[in-house]
């Protein structure tokens, strides 16, 4: 859980990361007095400081609750890595889309969470929970198991050792995902079988800078037997593609 270590007396930019931080994948939505438990900070110091947050765009209202606000999410697209994936994957993604109208994420790994950097969905997709700046459990999302297939030996300890259940289909077992983990690495790509959402399946594969793999991409779709082999293969022209533009 997020929570405020800094020293008494810490600076205004101090408690806005704090209120921030009180924000992560399974706390997306909070109420004011969750934030100020979850920063460590006085209520009445987070009723002023969210309101001010509010004002700028960097928090937004959501019926009693507060979620982070686009105007931070645009912020962040400016990081270079982010908007030099965003821009060599978005012709790629748009035709794979054009091709198949199941929806398309990019995605790359921030910790130990998948953060979507792009979504591309229409009427004919699939219903996901995927959204642009989400930020979702690696080990329940196809292009997360293969940003934690390929993430450093501390990330995947990390990860294996607190599995929590998405949906009944969620792999919790340790034991079985690392040697998902290593399918993945073996031939990859990496399939999903409803472990984020109910009646959705996806197909990933990796996007590679030299022999670095930089993001993830994937798409959803109804059937995964029958739809499994065409998706790998125009994913992956789709990633080596992105892979030569970067």
């Amino acid at each position: 859980m997020a929570g405020n270590t800094r020293k008494p007396g810490a600076s205004v930019v101090g408690r806005v990361v704090d209120l921030l931080d009180a924000f992560d994948p399974t706390h997306r939505h909070l109420p004011l007095t969750a934030i100020a438990r979850r920063s460590g900070l006085p209520l009445s110091t987070t009723h002023r400081m969210v309101a001010e947050l509010v004002a700028q765009g960097l928090l937004a209202k959501d019926g009693s609750d507060y979620v982070i606000g686009r105007h931070l999410w645009d912020i962040g697209l400016l990081a270079p890595v982010q908007a030099s994936l965003r821009e060599a994957a978005s012709p790629f993604l748009h035709d794979l889309f054009a091709a198949s109208l199941a929806a398309v994420h990019l995605a790359v790994r921030e910790d130990d969470v998948v953060l979507y950097l792009e979504s591309l969905s229409g009427r004919a997709s699939v219903t996901t929970v995927h959204r642009i700046g989400s930020r979702l459990p690696l080990h329940a999302t196809g292009v997360g198991k293969v940003l934690l297939a390929h993430a450093p030996d501390d990330v995947r300890r990390r990860v294996l050792a607190d599995l929590t259940a998405v949906t009944p289909h969620t792999i919790t077992d340790p034991r079985a995902l690392d040697a998902q983990l290593e399918r993945i690495r073996r031939q990859g790509w990496a399939t999903t079988e409803q472990e984020m959402s109910l009646g959705a399946f996806s197909v990933a594969v990796p996007v590679r800078r030299g022999e670095e793999v930089v993001a993830a991409i994937g798409v959803v779709v109804e059937n995964l037997e029958r739809d499994r082999g065409r998706a790998v293969s125009a994913l992956q022209v789709a990633a080596q593609g992105i892979g030569r533009t970067l």
